[in-house]
């Protein structure tokens, strides 16, 4: 009998093949994007240290929309850029978490792009 491979098994193998070649540095952090159906979180994270430099979710209370939509994934790309640029932080390498470059996490990308971040 096959066995059924479920959708989050496939991103979650997805996700860990991406990540053997992404590393985050202290001059570069990495800019991980995670998506549930209702929201979206983005994380900046210097994976030399293990530490999550900025972070910005439509949970957060200084998010203006939901994120289970693109103009929410829009305003916290957007967000998360201005964290970032207020630490200081220009440049990142994307992870898109295992998920298609399509939608919300590309709505996210680019509003970060936008608003100044280098990737």
């Amino acid at each position: 009998m096959i066995r059924r491979i479920e959708k989050k098994e496939i991103r979650n193998r997805i996700h860990r093949r991406i990540r053997r070649k992404l590393r985050g540095t202290a001059e570069r952090p990495r800019l991980a994007v995670f998506r549930s159906v209702a929201h979206i979180y983005a994380q900046v994270i210097d994976d030399a240290e293990g530490t999550t430099l900025v972070s910005a979710s439509s949970v957060d209370k200084g998010a203006s929309t939901k994120g289970g939509n693109v103009a929410g994934a829009k305003a916290i790309g957007k967000l998360v850029a201005d964290r970032a640029k207020e630490k200081g932080i220009k440049s990142v390498v994307f992870d898109r978490g295992g998920y298609q470059y399509h939608g919300r996490v590309k709505a996210l990308a680019d509003a970060a792009r936008a608003a100044g971040l280098e990737f």
